[in-house]
């Protein structure tokens, strides 16, 4: 398997358990913007507002609210968040 094929974006849509779980988890939020960023460990997220698209590797993923998304560790990528966006969030 190659390199990138392990570095995909998993978005759908959450099961209700999942979204009850992700209830206790921390909150980030972040205002229209675009910026570089890398993952360290796995991340888990839940939108809750807003929508954003993420670009790596040549492809581009776009996600709102309502959407479960993980990114994976050893990403490094591109956020560009179109409407202000809410989410829960788990690391590893």
């Amino acid at each position: 398997m190659k390199r990138e094929e392990l570095l995909e974006i998993v978005i759908r849509k959450p099961r209700s358990a999942e979204s009850a779980e992700a209830s206790a988890w921390p909150v980030w939020e972040c205002e229209p913007s675009s910026f570089e960023w890398g993952y360290a460990e796995d991340e888990t997220s839940l939108i809750l507002e807003g929508r954003a698209k993420v670009e790596a590797m040549g492809k581009v993923w776009e996600f709102g609210a309502g959407d479960w998304v993980v990114f994976p560790k050893g990403l490094a990528c591109r956020w560009t968040v179109i409407d202000s966006v809410r989410k829960h969030y788990k690391l590893g």
